[in-house]
């Protein structure tokens, strides 16, 4: 095994289309195989087996992607996807998502044009869109990377493993198929653009939220706001771009259900920092240590933790203690990103920022994780899989029992 903690990575040729019916009749058979097959070696283990999941989209790193905002709305409707498939496949199998003995799947998005054509790069992407060469000689120590075994899966394993094989630890894990995996052909075209306006360059983005017991929901919001910072290579040298994370102040949340279940301030923290380096980090291990800086600040409203990746990429997560957090005392910041459950806090940012004189953010909404295509059976279990209320009920109830 390549660490005390199994993981694997699973790479993902394109669907054969955006439809969900399609994604769904391509994808599940295989999250299914190896979903099932984690959940064995685990054993039991008092620890939930980590997932990369490689989604593989035609014309992520083109031309035509930039800014990649203008590709949002169909991007997050792809992890949407993927995200919602991995919580039907767990819900039916009675697997636990997040959990110990589960799965805890990361999605990223692979751009598709590196696999049928190779371009050596100097320096490794960006997560959470990579090239084929990042992903392979990014040193992760997977026990196992699982592709579909019908032609377009072996086609994308082949062109990853003529990168892997190069500089492959003797620890890391070996190709493996599986099996029985539905024959599709890949589509072509599958992103969107919105041309209705044009989208500034961001390098400074927001997004708030609780983040207790982190789950697939926080995921799906924490990479759709990666998605809109402005990638690296996109980058005057020297300027640096930062995600800012408002994470609820315990003084807000009192009041919630099952409070004595909620994670401390600080563990929500490192849920969440760790998730977003996990996606986004893909240099070598001996060089992706972060610098870390704690204020705890003269008052609540100052409290944060600063995670500096590299010179020009800074994760801040900053205790929230009002609506708005800061959206309203950060001046720099140019983008929030919300679901759709929450839409109307990015109004209200705005009209307080105008007070200010301040130029309004522009705001991107993300789908919320539905449970239109569960059964009608386990819709209630998926979306107790999802609800930080209902994991907390769940932790009362194992405590008493």
């Amino acid at each position: 095994m390549a660490s005390d903690q199994l993981s694997a990575l699973l790479l993902l040729p394109p669907p054969p289309s955006a439809s969900f019916d399609q994604f769904k009749a391509a994808y599940e058979p295989i999250l299914l195989g190896v979903c099932t097959k984690l959940v064995r070696e685990l054993n039991g283990a008092n620890h939930a087996a980590i997932l990369d999941i490689a989604l593989s989209l035609p014309g992520l790193l083109s031309p035509s992607c930039r800014p990649r905002t203008r590709a949002f709305s169909s991007l997050q409707s792809f992890l949407e996807s993927i995200y919602r498939l991995i919580g039907i496949v767990c819900v039916e199998q009675g697997i636990e998502l997040d959990g110990p003995g589960g799965i805890d799947a990361r999605v990223i998005l692979l751009d598709y044009d590196s696999v049928q054509t190779a371009v050596p790069r100097d320096n490794p992407c960006d997560g959470p869109i990579i090239d084929l060469q990042t992903l392979a000689r990014s040193g992760r120590l997977w026990d196992s990377v699982y592709y579909p075994d019908n032609q377009v899966g072996q086609g994308l394993a082949t062109a990853f493993s003529s990168f892997y094989s190069e500089s492959k630890d003797p620890n890391g894990g070996s190709m493996s198929a599986i099996p029985n995996a539905p024959n599709w052909k890949a589509a072509e075209s599958l992103l969107v653009m919105d041309d209705n306006h044009i989208s500034t360059m961001h390098y400074s983005v927001a997004v708030g939220g609780t983040f207790d017991h982190f789950h697939i929901g926080h995921k799906l919001l924490l990479t759709a706001t990666a998605l809109v910072l402005q990638p690296a290579e996109d980058v005057e040298t020297g300027k640096v771009r930062k995600i800012t994370v408002g994470v609820t102040g315990e003084g807000l949340l009192a009041k919630k259900k099952y409070a004595e279940f909620l994670e401390s301030w600080d563990e929500r923290c490192m849920s969440t920092g760790s998730f977003l380096s996990a996606i986004m980090d893909f240099r070598i291990p001996e060089n992706s240590a972060p610098r870390i800086e704690r204020d705890s600040g003269s008052g609540s409203d100052d409290k944060y933790i600063q995670m500096q990746m590299r010179p020009d990429l800074v994760f801040k997560l900053v205790q929230i203690t009002d609506p708005f957090g800061p959206t309203i005392t950060d001046e720099e910041i140019s983008a929030l990103v919300v679901s759709k459950e929450t839409r109307a806090g990015g109004g209200a940012v705005n009209e307080e920022r105008a007070k200010k004189g301040w130029e309004s953010l522009e705001v991107f909404e993300v789908d919320v994780l539905h449970t239109g295509e569960v059964p009608t059976d386990d819709a209630e279990s998926f979306a107790s899989k999802i609800s930080s209320t209902d994991i907390r009920r769940r932790r009362m109830e194992m405590a008493t029992e």
